[in-house]
């Protein structure tokens, strides 16, 4: 089998012609006959069957989308003990996705304070304010955020690197020890960039601090 039975398009669970025509061992030409030869209304028809195209070999052909419903309709006229077989396997396909599609996510630090300020929110009734007090609340987690556990040690390494470099090249200015070397530099680090420790520094500055610190020299 070279298909998913079932898969996730458009946050729906779906199967195609295609790969019923592979399933079921029929040409998809006569697929596509079935599905357009279903006494079903017209609703039913147009949401559970999805017309499309794929293309083979330079061209395109029509092919359709199939919801779980729509199969059910379409292959319940299929017999025989390989289509019952076949059958079932994508009942519990569709039963798996449908499960997995429904499974919470886990959301991240920032997506939960987002969908946390967006639920305070769901009440106004402008939505054009609540838009832009998301867009806001949004902005300024990324301007507060600071320097993750990976970052902080970057920066700390990079103050280590260029301190002992200085001092092996003999760059000390006035300062006439190395232990002076990382006080003037880790306190010109936090002033530059207004945070009372480096691991405050906001994590958006990251970049720019890193090439501080390879510039900086003592004074």
């Amino acid at each position: 089998m070279s298909r998913d039975l079932v898969f996730i398009k458009d946050k729906e669970v779906v199967t195609d012609s295609l790969t019923i025509a592979e399933v079921f061992n029929k040409h998809h030409k006569h697929v596509l006959r079935d599905i357009e030869s279903l006494e079903c209304s017209e609703e039913f028809s147009r949401t559970n069957f999805g017309l499309s195209n794929y293309e083979s070999r330079g061209k395109e052909y029509p092919m359709y989308y199939i919801s779980q419903d729509g199969f059910s309709f379409l292959v319940m006229g299929y017999t025989g003990k390989i289509a019952a077989q076949f059958k079932e396997k994508y009942i519990t396909e569709f039963r798996r996705m449908e499960k997995k599609l429904n499974e919470p996510r886990v959301l991240s630090e920032k997506e939960q304070l987002i969908a946390s300020m967006e639920l305070s929110l769901k009440s106004s009734k402008e939505l054009s304010e609540v838009k832009h007090k998301v867009s806001s609340l949004e902005e300024r987690f990324d301007n507060e955020l600071t320097l993750n556990h990976g970052q902080a040690t970057a920066v700390n390494h990079s103050v280590k690197k260029r301190i002992e470099r200085l001092y092996d090249d003999g760059v000390m200015g006035p300062l006439e020890t190395k232990r002076q070397m990382y006080s003037n530099i880790h306190s010109n680090l936090r002033r530059a960039f207004q945070a009372p420790t480096y691991r405050e520094i906001k994590r958006l500055d990251f970049d720019d601090a890193v090439a501080w610190i390879e510039a900086w020299r003592p004074m």
